[in-house]
């Protein structure tokens, strides 16, 4: 699957935009003498390179932009602008964001072009698949399988993100000007007719989950019930629900029988080579497909984005292992508030909170040694935390790194006296999920680790929202959600002899890279700052994050009920699957989306997003239709006026 995908997507964009520019005679007229013609997609190999191009397009590519992490992870509660705002539109929801967004990075078409150019791949692999005279099930089931399932992944990401939108459905061969949009019930209805088709062709032989298999097509299947049964479809939805959430549960169930949570929640992010073991584990049920192949130049750069400067800092410079630092998004003080700190593991291993010093130097009177001296410590601690004056350390004498008793210059603390805090700072923990080492050069932005789509924890979660609103229609209780949240808490547990200070990230995948760098040149290091956080003794105990009671929940569940108003118990466990899904799931390409659809990101984004807080309106919880896309559109064979523009535009943009 890795091999060949850049060059079969390009071919077929080519085939695509030249279709879209010329007429099909002038077209057919020309002899192409270096290039393929449609008529390659009326083979065997031409459809099968086909359905690696799309893999490619509408899986990937999103990952070598700015725009996947815009449109999921800004503008919730969970991010927020971190030091860089090159992109900060997105987040914002100020007078910059609306069908036209032009930033140095990132355009308000971008995301809506690509889904679409997703969809023309899709329709020509369903049409290709469905008229070969073929016997093969590489072709007739698993081909055209993948193709319903690209159609239906990609129209489900779109009535997310802008409601309703044009269903296109057939290849284009011509130039086509005129578009409707159709609804959100057409256009879900369709995104579960395909995915149903996907399901019905699809097995689950495939030994890699970069490859589309029947429990990808379950999962997502079970993912676009669960929209279309969300409050933001509560206008027309009412007929549907209760089939759609039974459909939720079963689905999930099938699919978490095949599917395992791995033991600890480190296997995940515990990455150390391209395709290596935890690209593989049995979780895992979809993933975009990244190379170490130059040749193909496919490009994952997630992990830049999420990374807090490092390097600006005395004793410190860039390194492989510290990550080029874009400082694009950094955590809100409702993620670092929703974990359990001292019984939940989740955050200390998803979130980096110390660099060791790797220029060296003197600083205040002491000198560091590059590769043992601990050099920037983020502490993570509780409002009720009176140790600490300042937010910012140098050389405090009170402050000292246990393994050297040297002093750590450059301290960051969470809740402090002096009130600073981390959202003034452009400091943060940088969430790791992504990180990789494995990279040619220090400043190379071409990463190769794999990007996890779809694992079973998410799959527990959505069967246990779709208990909860089915006891919102009377069908069960509130509390038949709590086995399957329960599973995924005590997973994040600590376990019995756990090392609860030991950190790990894709930085061990340094070694397989190119470039040499000494050891003393990483700021990485196997340590978090669990201990000076939580200011514990020393403990191997295991944990129990088991919830008993839906009317009382943890702490931290309960502060940000409180704060969001909340009373009634549906309300409260939708805020607590909410919660949930932040401590499982965060930093991975669907928050936004989950609070769109539940009508929740305008209350939880003016309570934790500081940037976006004065400006976000219920409006926001769709997408602007891009401006490029209504200009170069016609009606009756005339461009649109500015009255049929707005027609087409979603409100309040």
């Amino acid at each position: 699957m890795k091999k060949n995908i850049k060059f079969y997507t390009r071919l077929f964009t080519l085939l695509i935009l030249i279709a879209g520019v010329i007429s099909c005679k002038d077209f057919l007229d020309e002899k192409l003498d270096t290039e393929r013609d449609f008529s390659f997609y009326e083979t065997e190999q031409g459809i099968q390179e086909l359905a690696v191009g799309a893999y490619y397009r509408i899986f990937a590519s999103p990952f070598d932009s700015e725009y996947q992490f815009g449109t999921t992870n800004y503008g919730t509660d969970e991010f927020h602008v971190g030091g860089d705002d090159t992109n900060s539109a997105w987040n914002n929801y100020d007078s910059r964001f609306g069908s036209i967004i032009t930033t140095i990075r990132t355009t308000a078409e971008e995301p809506w072009d690509n889904i679409y150019i997703g969809i023309g791949l899709a329709n020509q692999l369903i049409e290709s698949a469905t008229n070969i005279e073929s016997t093969s099930p590489a072709i007739k089931d698993i081909a055209l399988g993948e193709g319903y399932f690209f159609r239906a992944y990609s129209y489900l990401k779109l009535v997310r993100q802008y409601g309703a939108v044009p269903l296109k459905l057939k290849p284009s061969t011509t130039v086509e000007l005129e578009f409707t949009r159709a609804s959100a019930q057409e256009v879900m209805q369709q995104v579960i007719d395909d995915f149903t088709q996907a399901y019905n062709l699809l097995n689950n032989s495939v030994q890699h989950p970069n490859r589309i298999s029947k429990d990808a097509a379950a999962h997502f299947l079970a993912k676009a019930y669960l929209t279309r049964a969300s409050e933001i479809n509560d206008s027309w939805n009412s007929d549907t629900k209760a089939a759609d959430l039974q459909m939720v549960v079963s689905l999930s169930d099938e699919v978490i029988a095949n599917h395992p949570l791995a033991p600890n929640y480190q296997d995940l992010w515990a990455y150390t080579e391209p395709d290596g073991a935890n690209e593989f584990l049995p979780e895992l049920i979809l993933s975009a497909s990244f190379s170490r192949d130059p040749v193909l130049e496919t490009s994952n750069r997630s992990h830049i984005f999420y990374t807090a400067r490092y390097d600006d800092l005395p004793m410190m410079k860039r390194d492989l292992t510290g990550m080029r630092p874009y400082s694009r998004l950094a955590a809100t003080y409702f993620t670092y508030d929703i974990f359990d700190h001292i019984n939940d593991s989740r955050f200390w291993k998803t979130f980096r909170t110390k660099h060791r010093v790797n220029a060296g130097g003197e600083f205040g009177g002491i000198t560091y040694t590059p590769g043992v001296d601990l050099g920037i410590m983020y502490i993570i601690n509780s409002p009720d935390d009176t140790r600490f004056e300042k937010t910012i350390n140098n050389n405090n004498p009170n402050i000292l790194y246990s393994e050297t008793g040297k002093t750590i210059p450059h301290v960051f603390v969470a809740y402090a006296a002096d009130g600073v805090g981390l959202l003034a700072n452009p400091r943060f923990p940088s969430l790791s999920k992504h990180f990789e080492s494995d990279r040619t050069a220090i400043n190379d932005n071409r990463g190769m680790r794999d990007e996890i789509l779809a694992r079973s924890a998410e799959t527990y979660l959505m069967a246990a929202e779709a208990k909860i609103r089915l006891a919102s229609l009377g069908s069960g209780s509130y509390t038949d959600a709590l086995p399957y949240i329960n599973e995924v808490r005590n997973r994040g547990a600590y376990q019995e002899g756990e090392d609860r200070s030991y950190y790990m990230d894709g930085a061990e995948s340094y070694p397989t890279s190119d470039f040499t760098q000494p050891f003393s040149d990483n700021s990485y290091m196997n340590e978090n700052s669990y201990y000076e956080s939580n200011n514990i003794p020393v403990t191997t105990a295991a944990t129990d994050l088991t919830i008993t009671s839906i009317s009382a929940f943890p702490e931290e569940d309960e502060a940000v009920i409180a704060k969001l108003g909340y009373a009634g118990d549906y309300d409260r466990m939708l805020c607590l699957i909410l919660n949930e899904r932040t401590r499982e799931l965060c930093g991975e390409w669907l928050r936004w989306e989950d609070l769109s659809r539940t009508k929740t990101l305008v209350a939880r984004v003016r309570a934790y997003n500081p940037e976006a807080s004065p400006n976000i309106e219920d409006f926001h919880s769709l997408r602007p239709v891009p401006q490029k896309f209504l200009d170069a559109i016609y009606k009756e064979g005339s461009p649109l006026t500015p009255e049929e523009k707005a027609m087409l535009q979603n409100p309040g943009y």
